[in-house]
């Protein structure tokens, strides 16, 4: 791939300037030529305003059209994409915004205070709505013409780790990397012009951005772009939407509303979920509901999706499937050498799909791959001999009790069988005895008060081995997470640090 992203995803095609791209909730239509000419323009003032290719344009703005094309004129312009949450607050914007020394910056109007160490910086706003300063200076040129001339692997993005164990690093991602993702998502999944995705997830991350808006733009299909789940709305779209990717969180939002029904799911013929796992009853409840199958794909910030389950064949609950077609994946040792299948170990993984690397961190980067060139995951698995992958946990969250090793992901899997569990977490913390101890946090539905630690507990006699039962069981109505739904582990251990006493 020697060609810029931009026009890989939106090659030349004057036919189809009057075709559906983005349906919002508004009831506002978005054609390929109006988002080309709009991104043509912004495209242009990057250029105007002193951004050159290489150069990265930071953006914390709401999901919009108009954000779509930011995002694709910084790819027509050859910088580098620099998309940040809504929610950060200042300090951490100070930090990737310091780390990533962006040549502009486009900040949504309601939260335009920009950190001092990017202050003399050049900035637009733009608002949910699609107007703003950004919009307006791009309204008075004219779109720029050829895109930038771009390597595969040049940069085409840098998105920040969420940083669960130290300052967030931003992952290097290019052309290459995007490029060959959408082409084989579009493939595994066979993704067509005739597809209407319903978009409900954030644009910052890889999930909404790469993996759903690249795959669905490549493949010329439509998309009614939400600004945000809500299930009123998702149920309204459903019946006119053919493909859905979600995170478990939608998915159990979802199951909570009694209109989710096999009628609303006529038309959709993919359901996909990813970012976080999902558990296994939520994927039978949904398939006794709907008469569907979730697709569960396994993915990073580094890698986009590395593995998924099937689009024909059988979708295995609890598991994340097979290695993307040009993608090898393994099961590692400490050391770096390969396990037999069966065995738990480090899930590492090389292909087209990997990040250059993180941000001015040659160290870090070159500490997270092994000798042969395999990128290290973090994620604990295991694979069956016919390349089937299941996870784990993460290497981090691996809990050694008494010296036996207990993965959080085994124990989960059984917690939430037990009924009036909406979802759980199982964390170590230290024991007197024990060197680390087996604590379990519950999630209760709908808050119920019936559901006692004694009631957990004894949901789990004989289902596990001694060492792995839960020496602790805390109760919560509802649990921290990130933007994208997964449950942040790092904080219930600082929350509950007192959970088996001192």
């Amino acid at each position: 791939m020697t060609e810029n992203l931009y026009d890989f995803l939106l090659p030349a095609a004057p036919e189809r300037a009057s075709a559906p791209v983005l349906l919002t909730e508004t009831g506002e239509t978005w054609t390929r030529g109006r988002i080309e000419e709009l991104t043509g323009r912004i495209a242009a003032l990057l250029l105007e305003t002193g951004v050159r290719p290489g150069d990265r344009v930071a953006a914390q703005v709401e999901k919009s059209a108009a954000a779509v094309c930011l995002y694709l004129a910084c790819l027509k312009a050859g910088a580098v994409y620099l998309p940040l949450n809504t929610a950060y607050p200042v300090p951490e914007l100070a930090h990737f915004l310091g780390d990533s020394e962006p040549a502009l910056i486009v900040k949504g109007a309601d939260y335009a205070e920009i950190p001092a160490v990017a202050a003399h910086l050049p900035s637009f706003t733009l608002r949910p709505d699609g107007t703003g300063s950004l919009v307006d200076a791009a309204s008075a040129l004219e779109p720029l013409a050829a895109s930038a001339p771009r390597d595969a692997d040049d940069l085409a993005a840098i998105l920040y780790t969420s940083g669960t164990t130290g300052r967030s690093k931003g992952a290097m991602i290019t052309h290459g990397n995007l490029a060959f993702m959408a082409d084989a998502l579009r493939s595994a999944w066979d993704i067509r012009e005739s597809d209407v995705m319903l978009h409900a997830l954030p644009v910052f991350h890889a999930h909404g951005l790469f993996i759903a808006l690249n795959t669905m733009l490549l493949a010329g299909g439509r998309m009614h772009f939400l600004s945000k789940f809500t299930a009123d709305v998702v149920l309204e779209r459903l019946p006119a939407s053919t493909v859905f990717m979600g995170v478990p969180t939608f998915y159990t939002r979802l199951l909570a509303d009694p209109r989710l029904d096999r009628e609303v799911c006529r038309n959709v013929r993919l359901f996909v979920s990813g970012s976080a796992p999902l558990s296994v009853p939520t994927f039978e409840a949904f398939l006794a509901r709907t008469g569907q199958s979730i697709l569960e794909r396994y993915a990073s910030t580094e890698t986009t999706v590395i593995t998924t389950n099937p689009l024909h064949g059988e979708r295995v609950p609890g598991t994340v499937g097979y290695a993307l077609p040009g993608v090898s994946v393994g099961i590692i040792d400490k050391a770096g050498q390969p396990l037999p299948a069966g065995e738990v170990g480090e899930i590492a993984l090389k292909g087209p799909n990997v990040f250059k690397g993180y941000w001015r961190l040659p160290e870090a980067t070159a500490k997270e791959f092994t000798a042969d060139g395999y990128f290290r995951s973090g994620d604990l698995g295991r694979m069956e001999p016919d390349g089937r992958v299941s996870i784990v946990g993460r290497d981090k969250d691996l809990i050694i009790s008494g010296g036996y090793n207990v993965y959080p992901g085994e124990v989960e899997a059984v917690l939430a069988r037990i009924e009036g569990v909406a979802d759980c977490a199982v964390i170590g913390l230290p024991h007197a005895d024990f060197g680390e101890g087996v604590v379990a946090v519950v999630e209760r539905q709908g808050g119920r008060t019936d559901l006692t630690a004694e009631a957990i507990l004894a949901g789990l006699a004989g289902q596990l081995a001694k060492y792995k039962v839960p020496k602790a069981v805390v109760l919560r109505d509802s649990m921290p997470r990130n933007a994208m739904g997964k449950i942040q582990k790092n904080e219930l251990r600082r929350l509950h640090a007192d959970a088996l006493g001192r």
